[in-house]
């Protein structure tokens, strides 16, 4: 006797987990078909410029490595990654100040998002609280629910984390019985608000972490994409103790990949690794290999100069067009690096229903209640100029000034 299809959906849905029921698909990915459109502009997607590589070169790189050592790079790896990446971690992580990891404490990982799951696993308890930003990296949220962890926003302004509203928060949390893990927190151009950590807050937002016996994770996957000022001090530069630093090939190389890293206190690192073992078994060993011929065989500072140069004339193009075409009563962020500026509109618009209306405009964004764990960003939202051309970045900023002043004259 067969089942009819109804019912087994049924009997399925009544097997699936609690945590099943949390996970939700991420508002980039939902953008990410409409932006194949060729007749949108997108200023949604935060992908890099790959056109920049030097993708003969990369090629080469990956068909000798395939020839040559085919039976090593296509086999089962190390859970830790290749000694040889490992090492190379260390250097790229010295690039940005990182002087006190040792490569016995580096673990490579499938992205930086496996890097968050593992931070996850080890841990959160269903129930437990983690700390981060409003707005903060979707995907990091998307964890969070998954585990069915609270993600409890701290206060912050144009310069980010508010060191005394670190505090309050955490006594608050604590007077409300809750259980605070990490603190998750993007300090340097954070995604989506493009806002930077500011230098002067930085020892005294560890120093709180440290004193309330709460860990820091650091995601810093656009750290070296700076395009002004100068280079903030990392947290695990100044608490190699407390805070695990996620860093990513994802940005500086290529996202296809799939190649990040941790930098994980001493004490806490097999438990760390053992965790992320046990889902992935090892990150891909022809992957890293490619990486790690690239890394020595190419100019790969030069090539970040490269991007930034190029980043920089897209960024200094959407400040000019928003400063041009946004009608009054519309803000946005000034990004010193990274690829993301952050609108804020007028109460009352939601840009849920307008990104509708921005398809039939031509033109496409992230709304920004996706990036908020309070959900109170439906008048914010994302762009991004990393992966369209100047002339194109004015024109797409056009249509959506034109949309924004519509809209804006119903209220």
């Amino acid at each position: 006797m067969t089942t009819a299809p109804e019912t087994l959906t049924t009997l399925h849905e009544a097997l699936l987990s609690e945590r099943a029921a949390g996970i939700k698909q991420s508002a980039v990915r939902d953008v990410f078909e409409l932006s194949l459109d060729p007749s949108l502009v997108s200023l949604a997607g935060g992908n890099p410029f790959l056109q920049l590589l030097p993708l003969e070169k990369v090629g080469e790189i990956a068909r000798r490595i395939i020839v040559e050592q085919g039976p090593e790079a296509l086999q089962y790896g190390s859970g830790l990654g290749t000694p040889e990446l490992r090492a190379q971690i260390i250097d790229v992580m010295a690039a940005e100040g990182i002087t006190n990891v040792k490569v016995e404490d580096v673990v490579v990982t499938n992205g930086s998002q496996s890097a968050q799951d593992m931070a996850c696993k080890v841990f959160c308890d269903p129930g437990d609280t983690v700390l981060c930003e409003d707005p903060t990296y979707v995907g990091a949220l998307n964890t969070f629910e998954a585990y069915q962890v609270k993600a409890r926003p701290v206060g912050t302004d144009g310069n980010g984390l508010i060191p005394s509203a670190l505090r309050e928060r955490i006594a608050e949390l604590r007077a409300a019985g809750e259980r605070i893990k990490f603190l998750y927190t993007i300090p340097n151009f954070n995604n989506p608000s493009g806002i930077t950590l500011a230098a002067e807050r930085r020892q005294e937002i560890v120093d709180i972490c440290r004193e309330a016996g709460i860990l820091i994770l650091e995601d810093n996957p656009y750290g070296m994409l700076r395009y002004e000022d100068t280079p903030a001090p990392t947290l695990r530069s100044l608490d190699p103790e407390n805070v695990i630093y996620m860093g990513s090939f994802s940005k500086i190389f290529a996202p296809g990949l799939r190649i990040g890293w941790a930098a994980v206190p001493t004490h806490l690192f097999r438990r760390f690794y053992l965790a992320g073992e046990a889902v992935a078994l090892c990150p891909p060993t022809l992957n890293q290999m490619i990486i790690s011929a690239y890394l020595q065989e190419h100019d790969w500072k030069g090539q970040i100069t490269k991007y930034n140069d190029l980043y920089r004339a897209r960024r200094d193009a959407m400040l000019e067009a928003l400063a041009k075409y946004l009608p009054a009563g519309v803000t946005h962020t000034h990004p010193e690096g990274g690829f993301f500026v952050w609108l804020t509109l007028p109460e009352g618009i939601d840009t849920y229903a307008l990104l509708q209306q921005g398809v039939k405009a031509g033109v496409i964004f992230i709304p920004g209640a996706a990036f908020s764990p309070s959900g109170a960003a439906d008048n914010k939202l994302r762009l991004a100029f990393c992966s369209v051309d100047e002339k194109t970045i004015g024109e797409g900023v056009k249509r959506l000034a034109d949309l924004l002043t519509n809209e804006i004259s119903k209220l």
